[in-house]
């Protein structure tokens, strides 16, 4: 598999928006990057300025998102902006936020997406060695799994199941190559779901208090409250979405075909982490 050209964007852009958790509003201003540089949080803390890479060595274990933390200080529901930016290429990029968690927006990638597209991307010059899957590794929880099998093609491409069982949600499956142009078309705008019950018992403890049925797609038992699916398989396809975030925990791009059952951050980033080791052992070898 050929390497190719890590890029950055071209310019600062900005998202504001407020976290699902927190309700805290916050300021994320996507920098551009030197080569090596990596992706990075930076969060400024009693007036310290903390850096926090997008890696597996920073991941902190959360319920439903992704949390990331360096020197005691945490940046919340990264996923998102880590679908965008490895979505669409970016390799290197600073990300400020103005306080600790993301904000959830409607809860796709899709204005994260239209940021950096409004950035442009820009070409930095030294290669960039994807992460090439050379055998099946597979990681399970119950009936939970995922695994990564050898390419199909150059690039990430992915297989994933969701089944939620009878009900409004059911099972739906989606195949995709993940490419800058699948992503901004088939997954960016894929939204978080949640079924009613759970929300109110979020709510009910303190949690996501002003988040309405406009904020996400949240199911009721005959489906969708308030707010039409943009896709029939629209669950699946966020799902997805994650998956592309969790994944940019390796530091690299995974070129692999990924297969993937109910399965969720938690075994995302276990798949990302264990790829990343047998990398490192057959580099070492």
């Amino acid at each position: 598999m050929q390497s190719r050209s890590q890029q950055t964007i071209r310019r600062a852009v900005t998202v504001i928006g407020r976290g699902y958790w927190s309700g805290q509003t916050c300021r994320v201003e996507l920098l551009p990057a030197a080569a090596g540089a990596g992706i990075a949080f930076l969060r400024t803390v009693a007036g310290v300025p903390v850096r926090i890479p997008l890696a597996v060595e920073s991941r902190v274990e959360a319920t439903a998102r992704t949390n990331l933390a360096a020197a005691g200080v945490r940046v919340q529901m990264v996923e998102h902006v880590a679908s965008a930016l490895a979505g669409l290429g970016i390799d290197c990029c600073l990300v400020r936020v103005s306080a600790e968690e993301l904000p959830g927006l409607d809860g796709s990638a899709r204005d994260f997406v239209a940021a950096i597209d409004d950035a442009g991307i820009e070409r930095l010059g030294p290669p960039l060695e994807p992460l090439v899957v050379r055998e099946p590794c597979r990681v399970t929880d119950g009936d939970a799994w995922i695994e990564a099998l050898p390419p199909v093609h150059p690039g990430l491409s992915v297989e994933y199941e969701l089944d939620y069982g009878p009900g409004p949600i059911g099972r739906q499956v989606l195949a995709v190559r993940v490419t800058p142009e699948t992503y901004r078309t088939e997954l960016a705008a894929a939204r978080t779901f949640i079924m009613d019950a759970e929300a109110e018992r979020l709510r009910g403890a303190g949690l996501a208090g002003h988040v309405t049925t406009r904020d996400l797609v949240v199911f009721g038992s005959d489906g969708p409250i308030d707010n039409p699916l943009r896709w029939p398989d629209e669950c699946v396809r966020h799902k997805v979405l994650d998956l592309v975030g969790d994944l940019a925990l390796a530091g690299r791009p995974i070129h692999a075909h990924v297969r993937a059952s109910r399965s969720g951050h938690r075994l995302n980033a276990m798949l990302a982490a264990r790829l990343r080791t047998l990398s490192g052992r057959r580099a070492s070898a």
